[in-house]
């Protein structure tokens, strides 16, 4: 899937970024070719944090496997359970009760909100401002605190399960959700005019790491990286789940290609999940959170596939069962891994400080890639 290493002239330089280096975002080895700080090429060497999870979900349950995936893409652990426990549903052809639905999404978007807002953060201080970070990690905060009351957990949460969720709501959920939202309607203003409107992060970004809406498509990239190039790929969209499809929210696309297009797809996004957020909070279905299921679950024999819209792109989990109480094979088709797979394309010509803002705004989360 990488391209090939270019040949070295006479005055480049063959240089190491990582594996351990604040801008790769984690446990990443990327070898540039430099010449002088021009990018001839940068070839990525994965392999440093692989737990071989793919694996490891062939020898659990069906109801333990799920919960592996909060170890991949760790900023959306709740929407990788989700995949798993959809896929697990088609299989069973389990109807999950409306409650649980609605949750299910609230925590989806509350999960988006929360990675976009550490990345915007990140990006940030990536190119040179350090306050936008500490903004970002204070309503951000609000977020983990809602979590932990009802899910019993900031970051990995476990809180899906087949059928439904695993506990209800905590009764202060509505009352928080709220709350958070009229913080966050007050201060996402307040971002945009620190960072969007500020012309030195303008000038880092604009015009830097194009990605061509065909090269977008033939690298595979999803998720806002790919609707930042004028690809239509929202799987919440495309291929509604849950409740997504009566909905009312907007597929973010810009056409710029650019890393400054990157950035506008994740910011309003920011905006489109409150919007969702605000829609559900009062309508919250009384009933069950959970379908009954049995205790130990076994798939028919078949082949089952479901995806979903992480805060990265789509997830795809593909599952073959032979009947048995563990799946045969697993594989995860994880957002991270096709996106790094265009860094080369997009960063060659461009200068080595225009590399970190290109891989801030592919918002790489590793353990995605190592799986």
């Amino acid at each position: 899937m990488f391209e090939e290493v270019g040949t070295t002239t006479e005055g480049d330089l063959v240089i190491n970024v990582g594996p351990q280096h604040p801008a790769t975002h984690g446990v990443l080895h990327l070898v540039l070719t430099l010449n002088g700080e021009t990018i001839k090429n940068v070839e990525p060497h994965l392999g440093y944090i692989h737990r071989s999870i793919e694996k490891m979900s062939e020898s659990l349950t069906y109801r333990q496997f799920i919960y592996v995936t909060s170890r991949m893409d760790y900023l959306s652990s709740h929407i990788n359970n989700h995949a798993c426990a959809l896929t697990v549903e088609k299989g069973l052809q389990i109807e999950v009760p409306a409650r649980a639905q609605v949750i299910r999404v609230l925590m989806d978007e509350l999960t988006r909100l929360a990675s976009h807002q550490l990345w915007w953060g990140a990006m940030a201080m990536d190119v040179g401002a350090l306050t936008p970070f500490f903004h970002a990690f204070r309503e951000r905060e609000a977020i983990n605190e809602i979590m932990e009351e009802t899910c019993g957990a900031r970051l990995t949460m476990n809180y899906i399960c087949p059928g439904g969720v695993m506990i209800d709501l905590h009764p202060n959920f509505q009352r928080k959700v709220k709350e958070f939202i009229t913080l966050f309607k007050s201060k996402i203003d307040e971002y945009d005019e620190m960072v969007t409107g500020n012309i030195i992060f303008q000038n880092r970004m604009k015009g830097i790491g194009l990605l061509s809406k065909e090269d977008a498509i033939s690298y595979g990239v999803s998720g806002p990286a790919a609707r930042g190039s004028g690809v239509s790929c929202d799987i919440r969209k495309l291929y509604p789940y849950e409740i997504y499809g009566s909905l009312n929210f907007e597929e973010i696309l810009e056409t710029g290609g650019d890393c400054f297009a990157r950035y506008l797809v994740r910011f309003k996004e920011m905006r489109q999940s409150l919007s969702i957020i605000e829609q559900l909070i009062d309508n919250i279905p009384e009933g069950d959170f959970q379908a009954k299921t049995k205790a130990v679950l076994k798939l028919p024999k078949g082949e089952f596939y479901s995806r979903v819209e992480t805060a990265r792109g789509e997830l795809g989990v593909y599952l073959i069962s032979e009947g048995g109480t563990t799946p045969y094979r697993v594989k995860y088709r994880s957002p991270g891994f096709s996106n790094l797979s265009a860094l080369n394309h997009m960063s060659k010509g461009y200068k080595l400080g225009d590399l970190v803002a290109i891989m801030g705004t592919l918002d790489l989360v590793i353990p995605d890639i190592d799986r």
